[in-house]
């Protein structure tokens, strides 16, 4: 066999091969790694996205906090200005009379014994000192 035949020979089968690979190898594992590449820059976005939400529910949680603590405040500051207030006796006003008798009998108005009263004065309304402060529990 002639040595440049053979040379020339195996540089058109490497060619043919070339070319059917770069016509049908090369182009579908292009296009399954620029298809991977999309996906994990999708992720990084979403990753980056999702820190960023995670950040914002964050400081809002903060916020939702600390606006229930302001207003748990309010409350408690208030529940103790009445309960001072339930503590003194009336003052002049409209329903004065009524409101009075209801304070010497140690009742509210609506008849029941405040429990800080019965506490504070335990001589007052049925209490007659033998009430202990566990038995309102």
């Amino acid at each position: 066999m002639n040595i440049n035949a053979t040379l020339l020979a195996q540089m058109i089968m490497f060619m043919l091969f070339v070319w059917f690979c770069m016509k049908f190898v090369w182009t579908p594992i292009m296009a399954a790694l620029e298809q991977r590449k999309k996906q994990i820059a999708d992720g990084l976005a979403d990753a980056e996205r999702a820190k960023h939400d995670l950040e914002l529910a964050a400081k809002r949680s903060a916020e939702i906090m600390r606006e229930a603590k302001e207003k748990a405040g309010e409350i408690i500051s208030n529940g103790e200005k009445r309960a001072a207030k339930s503590l003194r006796p009336p003052k002049a006003g409209k329903d004065r009379r009524r409101s009075h008798y209801y304070w010497r009998q140690g009742r509210n108005q609506s008849g029941s014994i405040p429990r800080q009263r019965a506490i504070a004065y335990p001589g007052v309304g049925n209490c007659t000192g033998r009430c202990r402060k566990d038995s309102w529990a």
